[in-house]
């Protein structure tokens, strides 16, 4: 399964809350601006990050899909 992370730059925030309307699932605000709540999102949860983001009028919000490891799921160490 993808998954992604998602950042908000709280510089580039203006607090508008364009964010909080579309996805407030994942977007809240703290100290009038804009902070993400769940930063490792999955596919299924990718659509309303998206849609956040690209509302943002400063372009304060970014979504960056993250690198499977691979290799690392299902090993222990003995």
């Amino acid at each position: 399964m993808r998954k992604f992370r998602v950042k908000v730059d709280r510089e580039k925030c203006i607090g508008c809350g364009s964010c909080v309307s579309v996805c407030p699932e994942n977007f809240r605000f703290r100290e009038g601006k804009a902070d993400v709540i769940k930063e490792i999102i999955t596919e299924k949860e990718y659509d309303k990050n998206l849609e956040a983001s690209e509302l943002c009028p400063v372009g304060a919000i970014s979504i960056e899909e993250l690198k499977e490891e691979k290799g690392k799921a299902g090993k222990k160490g003995k």
